[in-house]
């Protein structure tokens, strides 16, 4: 298994010059590459493998307005062309976003293979720097002296932070016991989340506390004169605001995300199109603060990690509309609706709690089928009770799926 570690750098004066022309020198060859790829695909309509770049780099160093390229070491630029080619192929395999050009202003870092670090009895020395590395390990049942690092990667935040992040290959952790418990999670914004099990996690609204304090950074910034020294102090500390809330939900998705994991075998979800509920103004920051996607991506690799299943069922599934007791299914059930009663049963429902009772009931048919939770039925509108789609009977659409 392949993990990783980062901790806090704290390299030296030299250090960081020698760091900041390696991160220059990245950024120049990644927009560079990046714009020779535009620029051959719209003349001749062809991509460029990884091997051209390589090509064109060396070619690059060689011409005289850059070859103070030369002056730092060769792998965290030919890191920047594997990275590249990495982003394309996942964008062209639709599970990424196109790459973009780097900015001087945002996330710096620089990625060392092991011919360009060494690392011995814990100390860690840089191609082209003198002095071991210094930082800080945070993992005390880990001695750092025992690691066997495939890459380093050095990284400086916009907010004047140093990172190191060790990846290394390590061995398969042992699995969690069963506790026979499954769950279904329903995500929110006035609750963040609630489980099958009627226990509601709060939202924290990390962005919103400190809101008031962003937005007086941010007015600071705008008053400052470009390229001023108080404009770079304004920057820092609108950085550092970001990063306090970057670092508090990320802490919060973690402890949320590995308490599921550790206390439930089977955690159902579902698949929210979170992109496309961004385009809603009204709702756009409130559901960016909640982070639903990184939610979704703890959950993967750590119920993978730990030997749990994790099912995910299709997004059009009328969780919130659906009666939990006799599967009666609404017509309309507007957003602020938070209790409804149900026309057939006459049962009382707590919108989120019975959506989340739908869905676990939900990801244990398709446990049990092996197919999508949801067919033809949950994407028609306008009836209490569609019709299938053709070549099938009639039936209602929480059909097959066991009952609570």
């Amino acid at each position: 298994m392949r993990t990783a570690y980062k901790c806090r750098a704290y390299p030296d004066e030299a250090q960081q010059q020698m760091l900041a022309r390696t991160f220059g020198c990245v950024r120049v060859v990644w927009n560079r590459t990046l714009a020779d790829r535009h620029a051959r695909y719209a003349t001749e309509g062809k991509s460029t493998s990884y091997a051209q770049t390589d090509t064109a780099l060396t070619a690059m160093k060689k011409t005289p307005e850059l070859e103070w390229l030369n002056e730092v070491s060769s792998v965290p630029l030919q890191q920047a062309l594997r990275h590249q080619y990495k982003a394309f192929a996942a964008f062209f395999a639709k599970r990424a976003r196109y790459p973009r050009f780097k900015s001087r202003y945002s996330r710096q870092s620089a990625t060392y293979t092991r011919s360009a670090f060494s690392m011995r009895c814990g100390a860690l020395r840089l191609a082209k720097t003198s002095a071991p590395l210094e930082f800080v390990w945070s993992w005390p049942d880990i001695d750092p002296a025992t690691l066997d690092p495939t890459t380093v990667t050095v990284s400086r935040e916009p907010c004047g932070r140093w990172y190191v992040s060790f990846a290394i290959e390590a061995a398969d952790p042992e699995q969690l016991p069963a506790t026979g418990a499954v769950v279904g999670v329903d995500l929110g914004i006035k609750d963040f989340a609630v489980t099958s099990d009627g226990e509601k996690i709060p939202n924290p609204h990390k962005l919103a506390r400190r809101a008031q304090a962003l937005a007086r950074y941010q007015r600071r910034l705008a008053r400052c004169r470009k390229g001023s020294a108080n404009r770079a102090k304004a920057k820092a500390k609108v950085a550092r605001a970001h990063r306090k809330v970057r670092a508090s939900r990320a802490d919060f998705l973690h402890r949320a995300s590995a308490r599921l994991v550790r206390d439930n075998d089977v955690i159902v979800v579902e698949d929210l199109a979170v992109r496309n509920m961004v385009r809603n103004h009204s709702l756009a920051k409130a559901i960016s603060d909640c982070g639903w996607g990184e939610f979704r991506r703890q959950l993967e690799y750590k119920a993978a990690k730990c030997g749990r299943h994790l099912i995910v069922i299709d997004r059009w599934y009328p969780s919130s509309k659906t009666c939990s007791a006799c599967g009666y299914l609404l017509a309309e059930l507007s957003l602020s609706t938070r209790h409804w009663t149900c026309p057939a049963c006459r049962t009382r429902h707590d919108r989120d709690i019975n959506a989340a009772k739908n869905i676990v009931a939900a990801g244990l048919a398709v446990g049990t089928h092996g197919a999508d939770a949801c067919g033809a039925d949950v994407r028609r509108r306008g009836t209490p009770r569609p019709q299938s789609a053709v070549k099938q009977e009639p039936q209602r659409v929480t059909a097959g799926i066991p009952r609570l």
